[in-house]
């Protein structure tokens, strides 16, 4: 007894690509990771590195806030709330100053 794989009629239906007889053919223009200058390297790393603030900088919100709420009036806990918060919000200032802080390095620089 032979057994074969015979694909559901539905995707049978599906017109396959010209030049393979593979469902999907996703042609790779450039390597994932190219970049054509230094200029887009800058570019690329900040859009990183302001992901990466801003993460950490909504984590360090959340936990500022929960420790607040559990606080229950205990000064110590209120002011370790505070740093959080504190935190957050420099995490949120060099989130937004991290692409002018770029730019200026870039004049500076030459670039």
């Amino acid at each position: 007894m032979k057994l074969t794989f015979r694909p559901p009629a539905w995707l049978r239906r599906v017109p396959r690509p010209p030049g393979g007889p593979g469902l999907l053919a996703v042609p790779f223009a450039a390597p994932p990771l190219a970049a054509d200058s230094i200029s887009q390297v800058l570019n690329n790393t900040t859009l990183w590195i302001v992901g990466i603030l801003a993460g950490l900088a909504t984590l360090f919100l959340t936990l500022g806030g929960v420790r607040y709420l559990m606080a229950s009036g205990d000064p110590a806990e209120v002011e370790k709330a505070k740093t959080a918060l504190k935190s957050a919000a420099i995490g949120y200032a060099l989130a937004i100053l991290a692409p002018v802080i770029v730019t200026v390095l870039k004049s500076l620089v030459g670039g």
